[in-house]
């Protein structure tokens, strides 16, 4: 299933420490990791899978820390 975002929702992606907006995501099956496209905001944009993208701040909604994660700790 493919699902095109609207609004976009703004992203963290600790393993480049970059953000970024993702705009889809693809569930490609029960069992996977969900996809997530990502656009970042130095212009590349990325399929990443859910382990590796987080939200951004979000003052409003009292999220005041980002899960900036060692790239050791991802699951390989």
């Amino acid at each position: 299933m493919l699902l095109q975002l609207n609004p976009t929702i703004p992203v963290y992606i600790p393993e480049f420490d970059a953000e970024g907006y993702a705009f889809l995501v693809n569930e490609t099956h029960e069992e996977d990791y969900l996809y997530f496209t990502v656009a970042l905001d130095n212009g590349e944009i990325w399929i990443l899978d859910n382990r590796r993208v987080r939200f951004c701040v979000n003052r409003t909604k009292s999220r005041n820390k980002i899960n900036k994660l060692n790239k050791s700790e991802y699951i390989k």
